[in-house]
């Protein structure tokens, strides 16, 4: 029986890309393809996929924050995460929402298809890289700060909307463009699962920052 796979990602020529490896490896079949993280959610519950193949960053509403919406309503939903990004926030922002598996955009064909094949058994499954990242922030002694599922270029976005800082002064306290700042602020609002900068705010100013 065929894995029934969505496929969601912003780049319509990588989804092409995903589709035609799929269909020539056999055992899957694409039921559907989103461009963003709502189509991804209404899609989901619409075509009732065995696997939503997600990609974590996305204009509008992330893959994290579709993911979480997902399996809030269908916990059994196997989501495999497929992304350019490796760092630690993203990895276990997306473990915290839900995403059963997660592989590179960089992993071979084969590597793909076996974790599609696991997470629809109900396996939970990473590539090797993020499985050794995992396996250093169990084993290694770090210190604790707050939000550590956020990058710390993200923490200092932060630590100044805390203090009230515009997007503007954000911008040039950090020598970065204001869209720039713009997309860190998505992705934080993302990973602490908030809907706006003041209740990101609220957050941050609790665990103590922006003083």
């Amino acid at each position: 029986m065929s894995i029934r796979v969505l496929l969601v990602d912003d780049h319509p020529i990588f989804r092409h890309g995903l589709r035609a490896l799929l269909e020539q490896v056999g055992g899957t079949e694409v039921v559907g393809e989103a461009g963003n993280g709502d189509e991804a959610v209404a899609l989901a519950l619409s075509l009732d996929p065995d696997v939503v193949l997600m990609d974590l960053v996305m204009p509008g509403t992330s893959g994290i924050e579709a993911t979480r919406r997902l399996i809030d309503r269908r916990p059994e939903l196997g989501v495999l995460v497929l992304t350019m990004s490796e760092d630690d926030g993203s990895v276990f922002a997306a473990l915290r929402a839900g995403a059963r598996g997660y592989v590179l955009k960089g992993s071979d064909g084969a590597d793909l298809i076996a974790a599609l094949q696991a997470v629809a058994r109900g396996e939970a499954v990473y590539g090797p890289a993020v499985a050794r990242r995992i396996r250093r922030f169990l084993t290694g002694a770090t210190q604790a700060v707050p939000f550590p599922e956020l990058t710390q270029r993200e923490r200092e976005v932060l630590d100044l909307l805390a203090s009230g800082r515009s997007n503007a002064e954000i911008a040039r306290a950090l020598f970065i463009s204001h869209k720039t700042v713009k997309n860190h602020l998505t992705s934080i609002f993302a990973k602490l699962q908030v809907a706006d900068r003041a209740q990101a705010m609220l957050q941050a100013r609790r665990a103590g920052l922006g003083d």
